[in-house]
């Protein structure tokens, strides 16, 4: 890619990282965004600074696996082998933080417009005694939770619909809350849940409230069916509770063959 006399290279990054002690994805007054960190690093490594446009902008809390993000810098302060990449940014990042792989791409990649879809896993550590080594990757429910129930209600998120009852408000108006769903389910390996939410695309909160539902119906507040009744209502006050940020990973993101 060419602006004015400059060549530009493009790199594509995919990311994981612990969120629990950072402000989200996305870039923060107080640094505190793993945004802000990912730019300090590369800031070391190149004088152009690039900004970072990501896939998604987790929030507060949420961990991620897949987090696929990309930069643009002249090509005449790139003097590396593309190998090194990951290993020169992960020496400028805190180690909750890193760069799982670094790729030159063309100049038509876009991490977050070219994406087709994404996936999400949420664990659940269900047990009436925390597992300690989880307490910051799975929400604890010690409660007992009916996973046919579960299950049953979880097929009712399928599909292309209005999920405008199981997002948050963020205080402005919603436009468009229609999405698609196309696969929403629970695996149980002995007490441990994970919930598996892939799509086009999300909502603000919209997974931590579709989960947070369905541990509802797990221990009967909510009978399966009436999910049902909560899309059609299209509104946040008669669908369950948002599950916390913690048991949430952004698990991958898709991008098409083209």
């Amino acid at each position: 890619m060419f602006q004015g006399r400059v060549r530009l290279l493009k790199f594509k990054l995919t990311l994981a990282y612990d969120g629990t002690a950072w402000k989200g994805w996305q870039s923060q007054r107080s640094g505190l965004g793993v945004q802000d960190q990912v730019e300090a690093a590369l800031a070391k490594l190149f004088a152009a600074a690039p900004r970072v446009e990501s896939s998604s902008r987790t929030d507060a809390g949420v961990h991620a696996r897949g987090m696929v993000a990309h930069f643009e810098i002249p090509a005449d302060q790139f003097h590396m082998p593309p190998r090194h990449l990951a290993l020169a940014i992960n020496a400028g990042l805190p180690e909750d933080i890193r760069v799982m792989s670094a790729a030159r791409v063309p100049a038509s990649f876009h991490a977050r417009f070219g994406a087709s879809g994404k996936q999400y896993r949420y664990r659940v550590w269900n047990d009436p005694v925390m597992n300690p080594l989880l307490r910051t990757q799975a929400w604890h429910v010690p409660r007992p939770l009916d996973l046919a129930a579960m299950r049953e209600a979880a097929t009712h998120f399928i599909g292309r619909q209005d999920f405008r009852a199981f997002t948050a408000n963020r205080g402005d108006v919603l436009e468009d809350a229609v999405r698609t769903l196309n696969r929403c389910d629970i695996v149980r390996q002995g007490r441990e849940l994970t919930f598996v939410i892939e799509g086009g695309g999300f909502l603000y909160k919209m997974c931590r409230g579709i989960v947070g539902t369905l541990v509802q119906v797990g221990y009967g507040r909510f009978p399966a069916s009436e999910v049902r009744l909560m899309l059609d209502a299209q509104d946040r006050r008669v669908a369950g509770m948002n599950a916390p940020a913690h048991g949430l990973v952004l698990w991958k993101v898709f991008y098409s063959p083209d």
